[in-house]
């Protein structure tokens, strides 16, 4: 659907969610980069905070290791491991500390077998399967029904579509996931007296930003959808 040589569909659904999620993430980056330049008052260090909340959750099997990168933090439920980049593992910040207790949040819904984490995890390959196939389908079917009628295009219109719709799904999943992460860290890094109650500000700042960004990707995922869609019901009118 074109317009004076612009992309109407684009325009209308996918630019918003884009300028949304690149707000996002200059919000994320620029709010751990002033945290990141605060330290904690006890100078525990991002492995510290993790160490200590796994204990303190009777977590003994899961390992904390460094990871290269730059938040690059995550936590791998199969090989049980938390993984804090270099800007977090050795780092005494207070970002550092918010970023290593939303990630020990999720080691400890791991344990507990919080729902919407397994729910996740079980999902993960259907996504990541669809994640590479979609898009291609998607290309190929728009460039096939650009010019002509082509029953095979709508078809792989069609398919890519279904496909796209596991990946939104997968994103929304996310949300509670990682919103229940940050609250549960607030709450240990408040609980434990591990931070005052001065210093947790700055660090439900950095998860915060951090959330935006879930939610930003969730949106341009909803956003592409629905632009597919318009796409190939307009084919299917044509």
């Amino acid at each position: 659907m074109y317009y004076g040589g612009f992309d109407i569909t684009f325009i209308i659904f996918v630019l918003p969610a884009t300028i949304l999620a690149m707000y996002a993430q200059f919000k994320v980056n620029s709010t751990f980069n002033k945290y990141s330049r605060v330290t904690n008052a006890k100078g525990l260090t991002g492995a510290d905070v993790a160490k200590q909340l796994l204990a303190i959750a009777g977590i003994y099997d899961v390992q904390v290791e460094a990871v290269a990168g730059n938040l690059t933090d995550h936590y791998d439920p199969r090989a049980k491991v938390l993984r804090l980049s270099q800007s977090v593992y050795g780092s005494t910040s207070l970002a550092a500390i918010g970023v290593a207790a939303h990630e020990t949040g999720h080691a400890v819904q791991h344990d507990q077998g919080y729902v919407p984490l397994n729910l996740r995890s079980s999902f993960f390959p259907v996504f990541n399967i669809s994640s590479k196939i979609a898009p291609t389908l998607i290309m190929v079917g728009i460039l096939l029904t650009a010019f002509s009628t082509s029953q095979f295009g709508i078809l792989l219109l069609e398919i890519g579509i279904v496909l796209f719709s596991a990946v939104v799904l997968f994103q929304i999943i996310t949300l509670p996931v990682e919103f229940n992460a940050s609250s549960r860290a607030i709450e240990m890094l408040a609980d434990h007296n591990i931070l005052s109650s001065t210093e947790l500000v700055p660090a439900k700042k950095v998860l915060s930003a951090a959330a935006l960004t879930y939610v930003a990707a969730a949106i341009v995922a909803v956003a592409n959808l629905l632009r597919f869609v318009v796409i190939l019901s307009g084919r299917n009118r044509d």
